[in-house]
């Protein structure tokens, strides 16, 4: 659920980037990150431990506009990919108010793909939730690799509730901005509708 400041006018939303490791979450972060402006982004924060690793940003996109004269503030998460360190993961998800999942498009890559999915829908169970309820993305990574999978192959295996979702190289930029424009239309929209506005950037 977001949170809400009344005396700062703010409303927090949470997206959380998950999939396996070396799947391209933290390069969607990275570039999202040099693309948005200074003065509408803060800095990226890195937490690392001996143990477990995440990436976290915040920002103002002015393009988000208001919600009942709130400012909305998105606060972007990046996973550990190693399933080791999944109690972090599971931390991450908490409150969580939209999902984006990066699948790698290796063939070579399908198994922990899988794994990270179906990982993703337990820990929300945890939570009393479920990926069907949960405003999500999904982005098929890595289009340039040889054994790429094609797009309608990965849909099958992975996008079980017909989510949206954008094909990707993540490094080059390619398919990143569609992706959290994608994912934010999604959570921006189901709060138009708990707090019965839509923001401007929506309308029309």
């Amino acid at each position: 659920m977001p949170t809400l400041h009344p005396s700062k006018q703010l409303l927090r939303v949470k997206v959380v980037y998950y999939g396996a490791g070396q799947c391209g979450k933290t390069t969607n972060l990275k570039m999202l990150h040099q693309v948005f402006p200074a003065g509408s982004r803060g800095a990226m924060v890195t937490l690392d431990t001996e143990s477990e690793r995440t990436l976290f940003f915040d920002y103002f996109p002015a393009h988000l506009g208001n919600l009942r004269g709130y400012k909305v503030q998105v606060d972007f998460f990046s996973v550990p990919g190693q399933s080791f360190y999944n109690s972090t993961r599971r931390e991450l998800l908490r409150n969580v108010d939209g999902l984006v999942f990066v699948a790698d498009s290796s063939e070579r890559r399908e198994n922990a793909n899988l794994l990270a999915l179906e990982n993703l829908e337990h820990n929300l169970t945890l939570y009393g939730r479920s990926l069907k309820d949960t405003p999500h993305v999904l982005q098929w990574n890595k289009r340039d690799v040889a054994d790429a999978v094609p797009v309608n192959v990965m849909e099958t295996l992975y996008n079980r509730h017909d989510a949206p979702s954008e094909s990707a190289i993540a490094s080059e930029m390619v398919g990143v901005w569609e992706t959290q424009t994608a994912v934010l239309r999604t959570v921006l929209g189901r709060l138009s509708l708990q707090y019965g506005q839509q923001p401007a950037a929506m309308a029309g």
